[in-house]
């Protein structure tokens, strides 16, 4: 079901963040008989055992099948335990400021993605929707709340990345100066190829017919990709025999001595190899050095958005945390 999928998805975002509550005890709630219990009270409400399980649940079977005998289970496990429960406080502390800040969040919001999950993840069968909860311990408002919450927590989420993530050309230009080395590139061509091989039984004169008649319609002017296209056997025939940007060592030598010596607009002679011939087209050529800073602008604003992003989303969790009541049991 695509929605245990989802919950798979944001569980694993959190198995690459800092466990925040090494000093606490990690309850064993994952083998039988099933304990039941409080792991938690954020502001005055209460996360449970079964609340944990229920996200924990989707991965233990992923965590058992890595862990390479009992006791690595076990500390997986714990590990999870922990981030977890760092995951469900930070969901009442954020479900919390936001209606600390009066924010409103439509019904229609919730009802329109509870909607959908009952549509795409169930088939539309209420019934198995029901059993699905059943399994999960939930009833529908518990699931309806729950709901709601993780859209609050994903748009407050989103919300603090976007307000925090404007970059300056200032910072831009300062990051690539201090990280140039990052930025260099082989020298390269944006190649199409054209391969030909005899078909089954076919004698050398009709293989060398077909690469005459390649030959000419490329010298008439036709359209390399359209020609490739038309008569090329390899598996990018569909996209014009297009490569990419290829560099020296992606290509059998014979081929790159004939590919590098191409200029922007040339096709090649034709170039045998075993039993294929290879016509080849360079579109564009890049030389060896460093990108110049217009054509990396983007993807550094990216990475240090990202950053920036992070590290208001940090601040913000830990002033959230810092000023929360939180009894662990």
């Amino acid at each position: 079901m695509a929605f245990i999928y989802w919950r798979l998805a944001i569980l694993g975002a959190f198995l690459t963040a800092p466990i925040l509550l090494t000093a606490q005890k990690a309850h064993n709630i994952w083998d039988p008989p099933y304990k039941q219990g409080i792991a938690a009270e954020v502001e005055g409400e209460i996360i449970t055992f079964e609340d944990l399980r229920r996200e924990m649940g989707p991965l233990i079977p992923r965590i058992r099948e890595s862990a390479r005998n009992r006791q690595e289970f076990n500390q997986k496990m714990e590990n999870l335990y922990f981030e977890v429960l760092q995951n469900l406080i930070d969901r009442v502390l954020i479900v919390d400021e936001f209606g600390e800040k009066e924010f409103n969040l439509p019904q229609s919001y919730i009802e329109n993605e509870y909607d959908r999950i009952l549509a795409e993840d169930f088939g539309g069968d209420r019934a198995e929707f029901l059993e699905y909860l059943k399994e999960q311990g939930q009833n529908v408002r518990e699931f309806r709340r729950d709901l709601r919450d993780k859209i609050i927590v994903s748009a407050m989420r989103s919300e603090k990345r976007k307000s925090e993530s404007q970059v300056s050309p200032e910072r831009i230009e300062a990051f690539y100066n201090e990280n140039k080395v990052a930025f260099y590139q082989e020298e390269s061509v944006k190649l199409r190829i054209i391969m030909l091989r005899p078909l089954a039984d076919e004698n050398a004169d009709l293989m060398q017919q077909s690469v005459e008649k390649v030959l000419s319609e490329l010298d008439d002017g036709k359209d390399f990709s359209d020609v490739a296209r038309k008569y090329s056997q390899d598996s990018r025939r569909e996209s014009g025999g297009d490569w990419g940007w290829l560099k020296r060592t992606d290509l059998k030598d014979e081929l790159a001595k004939v590919a590098f010596d191409l200029k922007p607009g040339e096709h090649s002679d034709p170039v045998k190899i075993a039993n294929q011939t290879f016509i080849l087209y360079v579109e564009d050529y890049r030389p060896e050095g460093i990108l110049p800073l217009a054509e990396v602008r983007d993807r550094i604003e990216e990475i240090l958005a990202g950053q920036l992003a992070r590290q208001a989303q940090e601040a913000w969790l830990d002033r959230l945390r810092r000023d929360a009541y939180v009894r662990y049991y």
